[in-house]
């Protein structure tokens, strides 16, 4: 899922569009990445000449240095440059990279830019767009394709696509630390609870509340690959109605909270509707990674590890009892 946009990278293209005329801007990218790097490649930052900037590439003095090197005027505005850091041990720890990394970024200026109100509008309808720079000549091509991040020393590619989304289905405490913990990864959280004394208690900022029934939220979400939906209410007849449309749906992730002995039963009524033993597989029951959770926060946290693990294609686990 290289390339995906996230909610940082979202402000990176807004807050370079409301830069647009005022002053000098750049857009940094993280092209290649040699040994450790803090950053994986398609991470971006956003620098206007004054200083002000949004996004990370490195999380250390890197940014300091392309700070420097704009004020002094040493970053080009007709071209788009690449810039390489940590060549050397010494370089490495001055710049805060881990010993042995090597960052390569293309500085691209971004004035005037008129693809980027293109991009956004693209983000914002949930579609994936392609965005393919000439380095030398600064032209930038847009198109539907979605093969990922692609750099050959000419020619830069860019997927950018929607921000992450979740859907939790329950509004209890477990809901309530998952939800604070996934915005802080950058999801935009969605809680669907329909009853009404769970709803008077929801007190988490920032969340979208829905009191409709599951599966009706489920559709209406409309799921795709950017989407997780996770089952924590610990009723059957609520989180099983959810489960039968997740499981339909595009979503990258479904998972329901449980024992082991109770999601075997679930899985057992789920093949009595109409889904297939793959649909069925689909599901990630008992949620989250075997890491010996028990209170409702190390649920949360073993969540959102094996979300990143499934999103980083890394994920060698068979998920076992979060809790019981």
């Amino acid at each position: 899922m290289e390339g995906a946009l996230d909610s940082v990278d979202l402000e990176v293209l807004t807050r370079l569009n409301e830069w647009q005329n005022d002053m000098p801007c750049w857009l940094a990218t993280v092209v290649e990445t040699f040994g450790s790097s803090p950053r994986p490649k398609g991470s971006m930052l956003a620098l206007r000449k004054d200083g002000d900037m949004a996004g990370s590439v490195s999380g250390g003095c890197v940014e300091d240095d392309l700070l420097l090197r704009a004020k002094e005027d040493r970053l080009a505005t007709d071209r788009a440059e690449i810039l390489t850091y940590g060549v050397t041990r010494e370089e490495a720890l001055r710049f805060s990279l881990p010993c042995g990394g090597t960052l390569r970024l293309v500085m691209e200026p971004v004035c005037k830019a008129g693809w980027m109100r293109k991009v956004l509008q693209a983000v914002n309808a949930r579609r994936k767009i392609m965005r393919t720079l000439h380095l030398d000549t600064l032209r930038v091509e847009l198109s539907n394709d979605t093969e990922g991040f692609e750099f050959d020393g000419r020619i830069m590619r860019v997927v950018h696509g929607p921000r992450l989304r979740m859907l939790i289905i329950g509004a209890n405490q477990t809901a309530a630390y998952l939800a604070r913990m996934a915005q802080v990864l950058d999801y935009h959280v969605h809680v669907c609870d329909p009853r009404a004394e769970m709803r008077k208690t929801w007190d988490v900022p920032g969340t979208s509340f829905t009191g409709e029934m599951p599966d009706d939220a489920v559709m209406a979400l409309n799921a795709d690959e950017d989407t997780a939906i996770i089952a924590l209410t610990h009723d059957p007849k609520l989180d099983d109605m959810a489960l039968i449309e997740a499981l339909k749906s595009g979503a990258f992730y479904v998972g329901a909270l449980g024992s082991n002995a109770n999601n075997a039963r679930r899985r057992e009524r789920l093949a009595m509707f109409d889904l297939s033993k793959d649909e069925i597989e689909r599901l990630h029951g008992p949620v989250g990674l075997s890491i010996g959770s028990r209170t409702p926060p190390e649920i949360a946290v073993s969540i959102l590890a094996h979300l990143i693990s499934v999103r980083a294609g890394t994920d060698q686990s068979v998920v076992k009892e979060a809790c019981s």
